[in-house]
């Protein structure tokens, strides 16, 4: 990695939207990256930074580095930029050297060989948000280690291992596992009432709302566990599975509908068939990067290129699945000119388009919105970004599972002598442009 390079990655690096604090142990292997980001975490007044190495060598091509060229420090996010300049205007100055930066210890604290070991707790006097990181200035070197890092703040003299703007996920969560829980017994009380119009959409939708459920119960006993041990003993196994199966069950669900399978027609046609080839294995691709993103760290090499596929293909995703939505639009704008079931055709048509603009919007919240909110919001209110996210996810079920509720006379698709001849005129004047 070049120096010039290096900027740019600590940019990069600390631009990415994660916080973490469960205990990490991992194994650094003849590593050349001039700086490792481990983790970033908010700390309160009463915050602290536990950091052991051990098993420590350095291999160097050139002469014997020096131990002070190697350490560990923090940096907050007010430092990054003054940082940047500084490496910016001398891109071989060692960031170690910094006025900027909170250093805890460089190699020149290690116990003599053969241990070549450190282990030292050290308190966060000014709180704020932190990143850990550990810079190699030492040229043409190679560093191997294990280490084993432990950010928490102290709660009444309780070690709460989320950050200061996470701690109150798992109540978050909880509260939101009840209200989808709530919401299912409604939907099911809906399709009991109207058995005749149920379809098997309409039990793929109830499956939606149990994986949601599901979801957000492990979710919280996972952050739960994390902030009262640093592990999250095993709940996360439970929280990826049943987020991978909400998240495609989802997906599958939006394509689904947009085709208007079961409720308007008893099969799918080749192209739209295609959509799920290509969006079910795009997803589960997503998932497996989520997992690797989530469990492991920006301290490995493949860290960013996992957050990109994570990226690139959750936007593919996003645009395979409102094709079928347009296709349905543009097939009843078609069969409108020659059935003869006007007010039929503008009910349907009005409904979606709807939920195209309904998707969209969901879409641009979850991805858009909700990103901005976590990169501008203060570190103690990151919490915020998720209950946005999770509130606009329980608006786009309940609108969603409105529209396409079971109904024997829905709204959308009754018939109306009198405004037959008004819905005519109303296909024939509007073009449904989206």
């Amino acid at each position: 990695m070049t120096k010039l390079s290096l900027p740019l990655l600590l940019l990069l690096l600390c631009l990415v939207s994660f916080t973490t604090g469960e205990i990490k142990k991992l194994k650094i292997s003849s590593d050349p990256r001039a700086m490792i980001l481990f983790e970033r975490f908010g700390f309160t007044h009463t915050g602290q930074a536990a950091i052991s190495v051990s098993a420590v060598s350095v291999i160097s091509t050139l002469a014997k580095p020096d131990p002070s060229r190697l350490g560990f420090f923090l940096l907050s996010e007010e430092a990054l930029i003054q940082v940047l300049l500084e490496l910016q205007q001398n891109p071989t100055f060692c960031v170690l050297d910094s006025k900027f930066i909170n250093l805890l210890f460089t190699f020149r604290d290690l116990s003599p060989p053969p241990n070549s070991s450190f282990n030292r707790p050290y308190p966060v006097t000014s709180p704020n948000e932190y990143s850990l990181f550990f810079a190699n200035c030492a040229p043409e070197s190679k560093v191997s280690m294990d280490v084993r890092t432990e950010l928490y703040n102290l709660d009444n003299q309780v070690k709460d291992y989320l950050s200061a703007g996470l701690t109150q996920l798992p109540t978050l969560y909880f509260l939101f596992s009840f209200v989808y829980i709530g919401f299912l017994g409604l939907w099911l009380s809906v399709c009991i009432r109207n058995k005749k119009s149920v379809h098997r959409i309409h039990m793929l939708m109830a499956a939606l709302v149990v994986m949601k459920a599901l979801n957000l119960i492990f979710a919280a006993e996972d952050k739960h566990y994390v902030k009262v041990t640093g592990t999250a003993h095993g709940w996360d196994v439970l929280f990826y599975i049943f987020q991978s199966i909400r998240v495609v069950l989802l997906f599958t669900v939006i394509v689904l509908i947009g085709t208007g399978w079961s409720f308007l027609k008893p099969f799918l046609q080749e192209r739209e068939k295609k959509v799920l080839m290509i969006v079910i294995p795009l997803q589960v691709l997503a998932n497996v990067a989520s997992v690797v993103i989530g469990e492991t760290g920006p301290f490995i090499r493949d860290w960013v290129t996992w957050n990109q596929v994570f990226l690139i293909v959750d936007i593919i995703c996003c645009c395979a699945i409102i094709f079928p939505i347009v296709w349905s639009i543009r097939s009843l704008r078609e069969t409108s000119k020659t059935d003869g079931k006007a007010a039929r055709n503008l009910s349907k048509l009005t409904l979606f388009r709807q939920f195209y603009i309904v998707v969209i919007g969901y879409l641009y919240f979850t991805r858009i919105v909700v990103f901005a909110l976590r990169t501008i919001a203060a570190y103690k209110y990151q919490w915020v970004a998720n209950a946005a996210e999770e509130i606009a996810s329980l608006a786009f079920y309940m609108v969603m599972f409105y529209m396409f509720r079971p109904e024997e006379k829905n709204e959308y698709f009754v018939l109306d002598e009198e405004e037959e001849e008004a819905a005519e005129m109303a296909l024939r004047d509007e073009e449904f442009e989206l």
